[in-house]
C-alpha cells in the first residue's frame, strides 16, 4: 500500500513514542522516509528506542518530556523544529490509565489521567500550531483515543472522559485550523495483542479468549495495524480527511460477542 517515499521529507513528533504503539508508529514512519522525534518521560526507554531506530538507518531524535507541563512540551517542539527545520506531523499517543471503579476514584487519580491524556494533547496541539501551519505538506495531527471513550468505560471513567474530550477537541480544531491547512484526526484502536497493556489486562488475567470474542473478527489486532492507519492519515493519501475518528478495532465497537 505504501511506497518507500510515502512520508519522505516529513518531520513527525510522537508523544509516548518510546514503546508499544508509539514506537511502532515511529518505526513505520521512519521506514517510509520520515524523520521522527520521540517524546517520553522515561529517558532510558527513549535511549533504547532511538538506538533501535538508528540501527535501521532512521533519522531520529528523542527529548524527555512530560506532556503535563506546557513549557516542557513547547521546548521539545521548538527544539525539534530547530534541529530538523520543520514539524509536519504530530501524533498524540502519550496516555495514562488504571482500573478503578468510579466510586473509589480519588480526585488525584482523576486529575492525573486527565492531565496526561486530555491536557497533554491540548498542550501539544497548541505548541505545534504555528509550526504545523507552515508545513509544506500541510500539517497533520493524529491523536490515539478509543471507542470506549465514546461508549463509556466502566472502571476507567477518568480515561473515558479524557478520550472523549480529545475527540471533541480534535473535531473542534479540524474546523478552526482547517483554513490553515492543518488536518486533525483521531484513531481508536481496539485490543492490540502485541502490547504490554493487553498482555497485562487480558492475557495475564485469563480474559484473552473473552476479549477476542468481543471483536467481530474474533482476534486481537497488531501494532502495525495502528501504525498503518497513522501513516494513511499523515500522508497525502489522507489529504481530504479531517475531523475523522478512524476505528481500528476489529469491530469491537459493535459489541459483537461470538457464541
Amino acid at each position: 500500500m505504501f511506497t518507500a517515499d510515502t512520508l519522505k521529507g516529513r518531520v513527525a513528533l510522537i508523544t509516548g513514542g518510546a514503546g508499544d504503539i508509539g514506537l511502532e508508529i515511529a518505526t513505520t514512519y521512519g521506514r517510509l522516509g520520515a524523520t521522527v522525534v520521540l517524546a517520553s518521560r522515561n529517558q532510558e526507554r527513549l535511549d533504547r528506542a532511538c538506538g533501535q531506530l538508528a540501527a535501521e538507518g532512521i533519522t531520529a531524535a528523542a527529548f524527555r518530556t512530560d506532556v503535563r507541563d506546557f513549557d516542557e512540551v513547547k521546548r521539545t517542539i521548538d527544539n525539534a523544529v530547530e534541529r530538523f527545520g520543520s514539524l509536519d506531523v504530530l501524533v498524540n499517543n502519550a496516555a495514562g490509565n488504571f482500573h478503578c471503579p468510579t466510586a473509589g476514584l480519588t480526585p488525584k487519580g482523576w486529575r492525573t489521567v486527565i492531565d496526561i491524556d486530555l491536557n497533554g494533547t491540548f498542550y501539544c496541539c497548541l505548541a505545534s500550531y504555528e509550526h504545523l501551519k507552515r508545513s509544506q505538506f500541510g500539517g497533520s495531527i493524529i491523536s490515539i483515543i478509543t471507542m470506549l471513550g465514546v461508549t463509556g468505560w466502566p472502571g476507567a471513567a477518568h480515561a473515558a472522559a479524557a478520550k472523549a474530550g480529545i475527540l471533541s477537541l480534535s473535531r473542534t480544531l479540524a474546523v478552526e485550523w482547517g483554513p490553515d491547512g492543518i488536518r486533525v484526526n483521531t484513531i481508536s484502536p481496539g485490543p492490540i495483542g502485541d502490547t504490554e497493556g493487553v498482555k497485562r489486562m487480558y492475557l495475564d488475567t485469563g480474559r484473552g479468549e473473552l476479549e477476542r470474542k468481543k471483536t467481530a473478527l474474533g482476534r486481537f489486532g497488531a501494532k502495525i495495524d495502528i501504525a498503518n492507519a497513522a501513516t494513511y492519515l499523515a500522508s497525502d493519501l489522507g489529504s481530504y480527511m479531517t475531523g475523522e475518528n478512524m476505528v481500528v478495532d476489529g469491530g469491537r465497537w459493535l459489541k459483537y460477542v461470538a457464541s
